[in-house]
């Protein structure tokens, strides 16, 4: 059963088992999923990431095919999260703070996003990039 993308994220259910949703983020090439409740694909329940299938599930020496997601996910009351007007160097200072490598952006309305920390260092190195070409034609009297 696959598992869909609605906009710029992916997601699974706290049913599906460990191992589907590792097969997922290898097939889609991808770090973390969404977790959702079964049936409600609006409603978050958490976030699973490779980070926690190394920890809670192959240095525990557990099953990904019989652990189901929600035993290894971290919980949405614990999710650390950004809203879609959260600065770009804002987010790299959260998720540098916290080790974390994926954050959900999240609006009024329930989830929008997520971001990656090659999301932010691509938007930081693209924000100097333009900077550097901007110092170098003025330098050279292209201004």
């Amino acid at each position: 059963r696959g598992k869909s993308a609605d906009g710029s994220w992916l997601w699974c259910t706290t049913d599906d088992s460990v191992y589907d949703a590792v097969k997922s983020m290898t097939q889609h090439n991808v770090g973390a999923l969404v977790v959702v409740k079964p049936g409600q694909d609006k409603s978050i329940a958490g976030i699973v990431t490779e980070r926690d299938y190394l920890r809670k599930i192959i240095v525990q020496g557990r099953s990904s095919k019989s652990t189901k997601v929600g035993d290894i996910m971290t919980e949405e009351n614990q999710l650390i999260t950004v809203k879609p007007d959260t600065r770009v160097l804002q987010a790299m200072q959260l998720m540098t703070e916290k080790r974390i490598r994926h954050i959900p952006v999240i609006d009024g309305t329930g989830m929008v996003g997520m971001v990656s920390i090659g999301d932010i260092v691509r938007a930081v190195v693209s924000e100097h990039r333009e900077e550097l070409n901007r110092l170098n034609a003025y330098i050279q009297g292209g201004y």
